[in-house]
């Protein structure tokens, strides 16, 4: 179960959606107030957890669970402003896991979970995305296609385990772009159908799942 603390909640709403259709348990928060609230009964594998809060703060809230035993292994990936410079260190200096710089893909926000969850849980069994003999294995970072191994650039990499995790789902290029390349990437449109021509050739016949969709952009049909 992943617990997201953001007060906004068009922004909780999604990072929600994001770690159900990716395989997670998901639950939001608004404050402080109601996070603590829930811990008294429950604990969440991880906590995503937004500096600027309305009350307390997210560097009060990650101080008070590194200060009570209880709370204290619970990992936490801290959201921070753009430029934050000084939340992002005091916020890993208290103990938090990771963090994530807004504005943040969701794809991006997903890794960070997986591969914080790695290091504090060892043990969790191996997390993978696959239609037919395309395999995407997201604790190896690594790509097949029938048993063979396949070389991806990160950019090709991260195009197709967006597919893979919203199968049937059509993304037009300016989602892809601002998903993969990031809102402050600077670059032409066409970068978008570039990537996509060289990852169809890179997993063979499994390229023609990735379909161009008309006036739109691409989607990828999965096969049984």
């Amino acid at each position: 179960m992943i617990w997201c603390v953001e007060d906004d909640a068009s922004i909780r709403d999604i990072e929600i959606y994001a770690l159900q259709s990716t395989g997670f348990e998901a639950r939001g928060f608004e404050d402080g107030a109601s996070f603590f609230e829930a811990l008294a009964s429950e604990r969440p594998d991880l906590v995503i957890l937004d500096i600027m809060l309305p009350g307390e703060d997210g560097i009060s809230i990650l101080r008070r669970m590194r200060e009570q035993p209880e709370l204290r292994s619970i990992p936490v990936i801290m959201a921070t402003a753009k430029g934050a410079e000084y939340d992002k260190i005091l916020g890993l200096d208290m103990g938090a896991d990771d963090y994530l710089v807004k504005p943040f893909g969701m794809m991006e926000m997903v890794s960070r979970v997986r591969a914080v969850l790695r290091r504090t849980e060892p043990g969790r069994v191996s997390h993978l995305l696959s239609t037919g003999g395309l395999v995407v294995n997201l604790d190896e970072h690594t790509v097949s296609v029938d048993g063979k191994r396949v070389m991806l650039t990160y950019k090709e990499y991260e195009l197709l385990k967006l597919f893979l995790s919203h199968p049937g789902v059509a993304f037009s290029r300016d989602q892809l772009f601002n998903e993969i390349w990031g809102m402050d990437y600077v670059g032409e449109s066409r970068t978008v159908d570039m990537h996509i021509r060289t990852l169809r050739q890179k997993i063979g016949a499994y390229g023609k799942l990735i379909e161009t969709v008309r006036n739109v952009g691409y989607r990828l049909e999965a096969r049984g």
